[in-house]
């Protein structure tokens, strides 16, 4: 067989794999099997799975859809997603759409799996409103926010495999432990920089949990979604601020495009203000195991140390 015939066959196969997909996840002709794999518990982002693997280690085989630096909003399941789905035993989420189009699907299974939404665990009155129908879904920048959510999971997990309570309400215990101290933590670290400077610019909306657990002011040019590009108002507006109030730095964003942030600095030299890019900051995903981002407690402790060495005096 010639390499053009091959090279055709497989293009063939994956456009026709992928337009399967596309069927399936807009009419979920797709009927999974009640129970698949006992011990596979799938996890739709890097961060939710780092909190799963906390609570069950070893005894449970925990895979992540979404891999370092992936952004959700953006996110298109792939046919490996589908059998992976297919096979758990347990389907967990994020609860408030983060997921996009998929969070229709993972509600259209809850008959034939069990399926966990972490935000069905956090007070709604600390949920942020973005209108009268969606809340922002970037929950885990509140520490305190975030463990409700674990706490939830833990509990559910509990109940789906209860020989296995003991051992994951205690690593949940540790876990708490953590977080409290995190929390505390990241408020010490915030009070090395001035009020005044305490003005964090990134891409995308993925940072208002973070700015009200801490009492920092959080600005972006995109909104809580990363699926619409940001308009030129949107990145005048946002110049006029900065160089009216002389902030020194802003910030890029792993999992998403630097454009907009490159269009911000630009318009800042135009009109005599410097801007410095910050540092890289981690939204949506974790980093990768180089990084040191690639835990949520290294992924929150790196943003930290970020912002702080940006925006303290000198």
């Amino acid at each position: 067989m010639k390499k053009s015939d091959l090279t055709y066959k497989r293009s063939f196969f994956y456009s026709f794999g992928i337009l399967c997909l596309a069927v399936i996840l807009s009419n979920c002709v797709w009927k999974p099997e009640k129970v698949g794999n006992e011990k596979l518990i799938v996890c739709t982002t890097t961060i939710i799975g780092d909190a799963v693997k906390l609570l069950v280690k070893d005894k449970f085989e925990v895979l992540t859809l979404m891999g370092a630096g992936v952004d959700p909003h953006m996110y298109e399941a792939k046919p490996s997603d589908v059998r992976a789905l297919g096979n758990a035993r347990v389907i967990i989420y994020n609860g408030l759409h983060l997921e996009g189009k998929m969070t229709d699907l993972f509600e259209r299974m809850n008959d034939e799996k069990d399926i966990i939404a972490f935000s069905n665990g956090m007070e709604a009155k600390r949920l942020i409103k973005l209108n009268a129908h969606s809340k922002d879904p970037h929950v885990w920048f509140d520490p305190i926010l975030w463990l409700q959510g674990i706490k939830e999971c833990a509990t559910q997990l509990s109940i789906i495999f209860p020989r296995e309570k003991e051992f994951i309400l205690g690593n949940y215990a540790k876990i708490e432990s953590d977080l409290l101290n995190l929390h505390s933590t990241i408020t010490e670290s915030l009070n090395e920089i001035p009020k005044e400077q305490r003005v964090m610019i990134t891409s995308h909306d993925a940072f208002h949990y973070f700015g009200k657990a801490f009492n920092l002011e959080v600005l972006a040019i995109q909104g809580v979604s990363t699926v619409s590009e940001p308009g030129l108002k949107d990145v005048s507006n946002l110049v006029n601020l900065i160089v009216k109030r002389k902030i020194k730095a802003i910030f890029v964003e792993s999992s998403v495009s630097s454009k907009s942030i490159t269009a911000v600095i630009e318009g800042c030299k135009s009109k005599g203000q410097v801007v410095k890019i910050g540092g890289t900051m981690y939204s949506d995903a974790l980093g990768d195991k180089k990084s040191g981002a690639d835990t949520y407690l290294g992924m929150m402790e790196r943003n930290v140390k970020t912002l702080v060495n940006a925006l303290k005096s000198r």
